[in-house]
């Protein structure tokens, strides 16, 4: 397959871009799409400027990193933030809408549904919106009566006002057709190919060698699955570990469950937020990539794990479907007998593993590329320019 190239060949925007949490940073996948698409589409001339929330790394201050200004051509703007669980996404959100409604922005583009709440603001005062809907966020489970309330509002109004609605998957663009009868664009994420790293800093910290561990990477959160993940795995016969990477984001309860749960283990390592030469060791070095979600938009950290080359365990939700292809293996959504017969199968058979990994990387590198999504959008920015 043909690589894509972001060629460019637009005239230069000023783009605004909220609802991430901030960059440069990897506290969830909206944060990671959010850095690939404004850094490349600096890097292609257009001004493009993240209003980060204000505020503490949602995996503790000793990740607060300071970049300043600038981070790789974009502009950063710190917008005032509640930071109370229910509270942060809602008045950046705010606060961020006000500053591109009475900034010169020439698209505003608003990254998942609950700061979509707020489009009405830049659409009052003229502007151009898009909406990324990075997944169903209401239906997440650690989100309360009144936040899943005012997720919804922010859903119907990206309906209502976005010139442009992007979607991530074909399960997300049905959604939307039955449920509003409105039209989207499906513009998939993109992953890097990356470099392979030996197992030195993960052998020194948690006792691990390549092929040592099953892992787990994500927010531990209730929809990621990670209970069947955990209760499957103790019952499993082998030496490997599993290793559980990923900080809570607002679900601090469930995290210290899901470590009660795991205490009998001794084989269950529980890493914490993990990110630079950590997180690429051991995506690099695990046996298995298993992500046992409920709920996923599009699951970056699964695409990663194939960039590396990793045999990769999913559940069979439609989200993850849309992207495997044949290079991946499921099991049955919520099944832990059938998520333990899958994982005791593999742990038997290392030339099945052997053999997805052999075409992972290949398939999903070529098929999803940054590059692409990065012309895909700005070609929508254009079009929506084309209506005024």
């Amino acid at each position: 397959m043909k690589k894509a190239v972001a060629t460019g060949e637009y005239r230069k925007l000023n783009i605004v871009m909220l609802g991430h949490k901030r960059i440069p940073s990897r506290e969830g996948g909206v944060e990671v799409v959010v850095e690939e698409l404004s850094v490349r589409m600096a890097r292609l001339g257009h001004k493009v400027t993240c209003l980060n929330r204000s505020g503490h790394h949602v995996a503790g201050e000793e990740y607060d990193a300071y970049v300043g200004n600038i981070y790789k051509g974009v502009r950063l703007k710190n917008v005032p933030t509640i930071n109370v669980k229910g509270f942060a996404a809602a008045t950046s959100s705010f606060f961020g809408a006000l500053i591109a409604a009475f900034g010169r922005a020439d698209v505003v583009h608003f990254h998942a549904e609950g700061p979509c709440a707020t489009m009405w603001i830049p659409k009052l005062l003229g502007k151009r919106c898009i909406a990324t809907i990075h997944g169903l966020d209401h239906k997440r489970q650690k989100w309360g009566y009144f936040a899943s309330r005012y997720i919804m509002k922010g859903e119907r109004r990206a309906v209502r006002y976005a010139d442009e609605i992007i979607v991530l998957s074909s399960s997300a663009q049905q959604y939307f057709k039955e449920t509003y009868g409105r039209d989207t664009v499906l513009i998939p994420n993109g992953v890097n190919r990356p470099v392979t790293l030996q197992p030195e800093m993960i052998k020194e910290k948690y006792g691990i060698d390549r092929d040592g561990y099953i892992l787990f990477l994500g927010r531990l959160v209730p929809e990621k699955g990670l209970e069947y993940l955990i209760k499957a795995f103790k019952d499993l016969n082998t030496n490997k570990k599993l290793v559980i990477a990923g900080g809570s984001s607002d679900s601090h309860e469930f995290e210290e469950r899901m470590k009660d749960l795991a205490l009998s283990d001794d084989r269950i390592i529980f890493t914490g937020f993990v990110q630079g030469r950590v997180l690429s060791e051991l995506l690099s070095n695990c046996y298995l990539y298993v992500l046992p979600s409920d709920l996923e938009g599009m699951p970056l950290t699964l695409l990663e794990a194939m960039s590396y080359g990793q045999c990769c365990l999913v559940s069979d939700i439609p989200e993850c479907l849309d992207f495997i292809g044949d290079k991946a293996l499921t099991f049955h959504k919520s099944d832990v007998l059938d998520l333990k017969t899958k994982m005791q199968c593999l742990l038997a058979n290392p030339g099945t593993v052997e053999a997805y990994r052999k075409e992972a990387a290949d398939y999903v590198c070529e098929k999803y590329n940054w590059d692409r999504v990065v012309d895909e959008t700005l070609a929508l920015y254009q079009k929506t320019e084309k209506r005024k």
